[in-house]
């Protein structure tokens, strides 16, 4: 009976370390595919709204469905990672993500805007099962390196989030040769790349990492190695660091999600082609993802809150280069959105190291799902209201608010940090 499973378990048991850099060798593989699948349908997904509807003032809208889906598909993804482990809700998740751009590409052949709007709903669980992961490669980490574990992660995303956007023509071309509309070409990519990293997931992701720091964590009450000291790593700044956590990165996914939206419709009236706004898209998400080991780094070596300030300021920055640039200038717009990313990237590894810090592992699940609603919420928000903001005013406008919007963070941490 020792040689079975109860062994294989007790042998992982006592090289936790050798399992957690396993569990990120494999979440490194899921997101180097699900960024390509994540970075492929952004790029194009305005673009195909408003060619199917012929106006700019919806073009938000499909930001706004996926990152909706996105809200309804990070509760579920919580709620079986809670019950059942973080592999059986990665995996459900990124493959409710390719049967959505399945559906995308159908409603593109069959000119179907409802059938659209619904397959982008549904295409938005890839979205939140991207953010998930990065829960994954914290749950084993001690509590000084969590942020770098979150960085470790986001930053695989980085590969497959700059080669989708680049791969929009290509993939329309070849979209094209099977009577499929160009604009639906990346979709075929984001199906391929969310179906085989459920995959990837779903064979590899052994030993589960929540459910294994669970067994852990009783391993060691019943031991009685850690007691109090265990309780007020996971407990953190309590209830507070919740609600900021949470702020800082709905704040964040916000103005990302609104100045990003629009940026390729804000080109595409300026008269810059596909490939143009695909590299302004890809140096975007590079931005939001290759910065991640410097800002996990940052995080856990000088803190939390100095990196969530630092958020809203480059936020700002961001906001008033974009309003700035001249339209056809693809440099500025590039270096704007750039900007845009890396803004975002300190919001959400800042975020993410403070809720992780919070929440016990009896709940951790659970409450990053419903985190994660509040952020998805945020991002449909900011995409449905840049189309009627920039189609009420303009681009410039936009941008513009989104920075001044960012510089609520400021006050936020301020008076956490007064508090403690």
């Amino acid at each position: 009976m020792t040689s079975t499973a109860p062994a294989g378990t007790t042998a992982r048991i006592s090289d936790p370390e050798q399992a957690q850099r396993r569990i990120l060798r494999v979440l490194v593989a899921s997101q180097v595919l699900s960024g390509a699948g994540l970075a492929a349908g952004v790029t194009v997904g305005a673009l195909l709204a408003q060619d199917m509807l012929g106006t700019t003032s919806l073009a938000g809208l499909p930001s706004a469905l996926f990152t909706a889906g996105s809200a309804l598909a990070a509760v579920v993804v919580g709620r079986v990672s809670q019950s059942r482990g973080r592999r059986p809700g990665l995996a459900a998740g990124y493959l409710t993500g390719a049967v959505g751009s399945a559906g995308v590409i159908v409603a593109a052949v069959l000119d179907n805007p409802v059938l659209l709007f619904i397959a982008l709903f549904v295409y938005g669980a890839g979205t939140a099962t991207n953010l998930q992961a990065r829960y994954a490669g914290a749950d084993l980490a001690a509590p000084g390196h969590r942020a770098r574990a979150v960085s470790t992660v986001l930053v695989a995303t980085t590969l497959g989030g700059v080669a989708g956007p680049n791969l929009a023509a290509p993939t329309g071309t070849f979209a094209e040769h099977l009577g499929i509309p160009g604009l639906a070409g990346p979709f075929i990519l984001s199906g391929a790349a969310y179906a085989l990293a459920a995959l990837v997931l779903a064979v590899w992701l052994r030993p589960d990492p929540l459910l294994l720091a669970r067994t852990l964590a009783r391993a060691e009450e019943a031991a009685a190695t850690t007691g109090p000291a265990a309780e007020s790593a996971d407990t953190g700044e309590g209830r507070g660091g919740v609600v900021l956590g949470a702020l800082v990165m709905v704040l964040t996914q916000l103005v990302m999600v609104a100045v990003m939206t629009m940026t390729p419709v804000h080109m595409h009236d300026h008269g810059h082609g596909t490939a143009a706004s695909g590299l302004v898209i890809a140096i975007h998400i590079g931005a939001m993802y290759l910065p991640s080991p410097l800002t996990g780094w940052l995080v856990d070596r000088h803190g939390r809150m100095k990196v969530a300030a630092a958020s809203g300021v480059t936020l700002l920055a961001a906001g008033v280069l974009a309003a700035a640039a001249p339209g056809d200038s693809v440099a500025l717009l590039a270096l704007a959105l750039a900007l845009l990313g890396l803004g975002w990237n300190f919001g959400l590894v800042s975020g993410t190291a403070i809720i992780t810090d919070t929440v016990p592992l009896a709940t951790r699940a659970k409450t990053q799902g419903t985190v994660d609603v509040s952020i998805a919420l945020a991002g449909a928000t900011g995409g449905m209201a840049s189309g009627i903001m920039v189609a009420a005013t303009s681009y410039p406008v936009l941008a513009l608010t989104g920075g001044v919007l960012s510089l609520a963070l400021l006050p936020a941490v301020a008076a956490t940090a007064y508090r403690r």
